[in-house]
C-alpha cells in the first residue's frame, strides 16, 4: 500500500487521542445500526469513465462506503489512511474488500483527482462521481447527511458525513464507523463484519 509512513504515524495518533472505545454487546467496536440497513441502490461513474452501480458492483463483498471529497483538510485523509492501514494487516479481509469513496464535489473532484487522491492511500481504493443532483441522491439512498458547501468562490469547503458505513458481504450495514475510529478498532471489527450475517 502505498502510504507515506509518517503521515500515517501521525493520524494513527490523532485517531488514538480521538477514539473512544465503543465495544458492545454484538462484538463490534463500531456505531451498531438496529435493526441493519440494506445497502442503497445508485449508479455512479468510477475514475475510468465506467458506470458504477454501487448495489450490483459490490455483491458479495464487504463493502465500506464513505462520502467525502479530495479537498477535505482533515477527517477525510484520517478515516481513509486509518482503513489503508487496518486492511495492510488483514491480507485475507483486503482481498474480499471494497473500499468506495463518493465525493460530494464533484465540481473539483474530476476522475483524474480523486484517482491521484486515493491512490495515497491504496491504489484498490474505488472513487465515484456523479452530478451533484446524482450524488445528493446517493447521500440520501445511504441514508446520511447530504453534503452542503460552505464559503463562495474557489476556496469553499463542504460540511458532510463523516462515518464510514461498512455492508457485510450478504449486502446489510450492522455497523458504521465515525470520525475518530481507532486503526485498532478497525482491525477488530473488519473480520466480523466479514462474517456477519443476519442469518
Amino acid at each position: 500500500m502505498l502510504l507515506i509512513a509518517g503521515v500515517v504515524a501521525l493520524l494513527t495518533a490523532a485517531c488514538a487521542a480521538a477514539g473512544t472505545d465503543t465495544t458492545s454487546a454484538s462484538g463490534f467496536d463500531g456505531t451498531v445500526l438496529d435493526p441493519p440497513e440494506p445497502k442503497p441502490e445508485f449508479v455512479l461513474t468510477d475514475t475510468q469513465g465506467n458506470p458504477f452501480d454501487f448495489q450490483a458492483d459490490t455483491q458479495g463483498d464487504l463493502t465500506l462506503l464513505y462520502f467525502g471529497y479530495t479537498y477535505c483538510p482533515d477527517i477525510c485523509p484520517v478515516q481513509l489512511a486509518q482503513i489503508a492501514a487496518a486492511l495492510d494487516k488483514l491480507p485475507d479481509v483486503e482481498r474480499h474488500t471494497k473500499v468506495v469513496f463518493v465525493t460530494v464535489d464533484p465540481e473539483r473532484d474530476t476522475p483524474k483527482v480523486i484517482r491521484s487522491f486515493l491512490d495515497k492511500f491504496d491504489t484498490n481504493f474505488i472513487g465515484l462521481r456523479g452530478t451533484i443532483e446524482e450524488v445528493e441522491a446517493a447521500q440520501r439512498a445511504a441514508g446520511v447527511s447530504v453534503a452542503a458547501k460552505i464559503g463562495e468562490g474557489d476556496d469553499y469547503s463542504m460540511a458532510h458525513a463523516a462515518q464510514v458505513i461498512a455492508y457485510a458481504p450478504d449486502g446489510f450495514a450492522y455497523t458504521q464507523y465515525p470520525y475518530g475510529t481507532r486503526q485498532t478498532q478497525w482491525v477488530h471489527d473488519l473480520p466480523l463484519v466479514l462474517d456477519r450475517t443476519d442469518s
